[in-house]
């Protein structure tokens, strides 16, 4: 089994080895499930050959967050990509987050995860004051740089540094920088699988994915949500 993450408010938190992959599936957007199965330490099953992929999942985000995107337009991001780039994608799911770690800064914006016939991409929700936070330290210059280009705004506050954003930022950065990062992260692993030794290089090779699909992430941006804004 392999993780590998996206962009974060501090360090990773580690996808814990005794989840296995081999419980939930099926072909349809899961808004709820009786079984209470997300209470639990989830697991995933391969897809049957039957099965309508990527079978998408969406937890309800908690009063404190929201998903930028629904799980429709999520997967109509993810199916505007070349064929061959997504193809292998089992599930994407749009996780709960809980929020003490929000407030400790250990929780990713994304996970990709892969093993036991499971491509799975994890999206995490966004706050609802739209302010993400960094820390006492000042991001890189390259990391504002980056932030900037989606329209946010950098800022301290009590010493903590911040980036503001308003909903159409925080749209197009969560399908290019974040979706589409990920998939770079599925294209990498089917093309290259680097060691976790080479985790520069797998960062890399996401970020220049994601990048090189600005320009299709703004016209898809752009289809999504040209009758709703």
């Amino acid at each position: 089994m392999q993780f590998f993450g996206e962009s974060r408010l501090t360090s990773p938190t580690p996808w814990k080895k005794s989840r296995t992959l081999g419980d939930v599936y099926g072909g349809r957007i899961r808004l709820k499930l009786a079984d209470n199965i997300f209470n639990r330490a989830h697991s995933l099953r391969r897809p049957g050959v039957n099965d309508d992929l990527p079978i998408m999942i969406q937890d309800n985000p908690s009063r404190d967050f929201f998903f930028p995107l629904t799980a429709e337009e999520t997967l109509a991001a993810v199916e505007a990509l070349p064929e061959n780039d997504v193809e292998g994608i089992t599930h994407i799911w749009l996780r709960r987050i809980k929020k003490s770690d929000y407030i400790d800064q250990v929780q990713p914006l994304a996970w990709f995860i892969c093993g036991s016939g499971v491509r799975l991409i994890t999206l995490f929700p966004w706050p609802n004051d739209m302010i993400l936070r960094y820390g006492p330290t000042k991001p890189s210059r390259k990391k504002i740089a980056e932030l900037e280009g989606f329209g946010a705004k950098i800022d301290k506050i009590d010493q903590i540094w911040v980036s503001h954003w308003t909903l159409e930022a925080v749209r197009k950065f969560y399908i290019q920088k974040i979706i589409y990062h990920e998939v770079g992260h599925h294209i990498d692993w089917y093309n290259r699988n680097w060691s976790k030794a080479n985790r520069n290089q797998v960062e890399e090779f996401a970020d220049q994915y994601a990048i090189a699909m600005t320009a299709h992430a703004t016209h898809v941006y752009n289809k999504i949500f040209q009758f709703t804004e």
